[in-house]
């Protein structure tokens, strides 16, 4: 049995075709104070899997699936598996100030106290983040979907580029389905005031001398590829070098597009063709679907 929460419905309707498995309905509606009700309709399977994504408004979300886990088993599911497929703050693993909170690890704390009997979740931001938690948990990579996506709608082979070396990981797993070459932008000092950013020379194919640098980005579809873009800033300014070394155009992809700030508008306007999500959120620019991902894991 499948149950999708608000953030997901969609979502978890294609995982349930993909399985031909039962989708259960929610009914959730808020109280004119605020508080919310909700209501499982229909009989409750021993093993359900709950697919609600933490994102925007993440303490709306978050209480509505801390709702339905422990509302599952009270109504008798043996099992509850939750997919989460964006983790809302995931991001502050750990005290970077003193007196911070470390809002991941309490997260992790209620989803396993709610009656979470295995956590999925979709490229989270630090892996360390699972650790908090002692049931079972997994870290899945939507980049094969994303590059399936890539190769749908683009017949020429693309050249992935990683905004920064954190991201790097990334554009080499798509590169390596695609068959295509990746590189990556780093931070270079040029003196002790002056610090350029600039596109890495890599090794394209460990069997060959051939290398990616800025001669080799004249001309290309250029993609960058990174987990999780916000704000936008780090994307613009990876279209502005790639448009510098002339490359051909600019697309841009990511697992979670939360375009905050008018993030969206910043990166079109800098010069990018399209933004490509996947929909672990649901947008405009959600074009990538992980239900079938989300079904391979299920059926391991």
């Amino acid at each position: 049995m499948i149950i999708g929460g608000s953030a997901s419905q969609d979502l978890a309707a294609h995982v349930a075709r993909e399985l031909g498995e039962e989708l259960c309905y929610v009914e959730t509606r808020k109280f004119p104070d605020g508080e919310r009700y909700l209501r499982i309709t229909g009989e409750v399977a021993d093993e359900v899997t709950v697919i609600q994504s933490t994102g925007y408004p993440q303490d709306e979300n978050l209480m509505e699936l801390l709702f339905i886990i422990s509302n599952l088993k009270d109504l008798g599911a043996k099992k509850v598996r939750v997919v989460v497929p964006y983790m809302g703050y995931a991001r502050q693993e750990k005290r970077f100030n003193p007196g911070e909170t470390i809002s991941a690890k309490i997260i992790c704390n209620l989803i396993e106290a709610a009656g979470a009997d295995e956590f999925i979740t979709f490229n989270i931001h630090e892996e360390c983040v699972l650790n908090f938690f002692d049931i079972p948990a997994r870290n899945i990579s939507a980049m094969p979907a994303i590059a399936e996506y890539i190769k749908q709608i683009t017949d020429e082979k693309p050249l992935i580029l990683a905004p920064d070396k954190g991201a790097y990981g990334f554009a080499q797993e798509i590169s390596e389905i695609i068959g295509c070459d990746c590189t990556y932008l780093a931070k270079v000092r040029l003196g002790p005031d002056k610090v350029e950013t600039k596109i890495v020379d890599v090794r394209c194919d460990s069997e060959s001398e051939n290398t990616v640098n800025v001669d080799s980005v004249k001309g290309m579809h250029a993609i960058i590829i990174d987990d999780i873009i916000a704000t936008g800033g780090t994307i613009v300014n990876a279209i502005n070098i790639l448009k510098q070394y002339g490359a051909k155009s600019v697309d841009v992809c990511c697992v979670h597009g939360i375009l905050t700030n008018n993030g969206a508008t910043r990166i079109y306007a800098a010069g990018a063709d399209k933004i490509i999500a996947t929909n672990t959120l649901s947008s405009d620019t959600s074009r990538v679907s992980i239900a079938k991902s989300i079904a391979d894991v299920l059926r391991d």
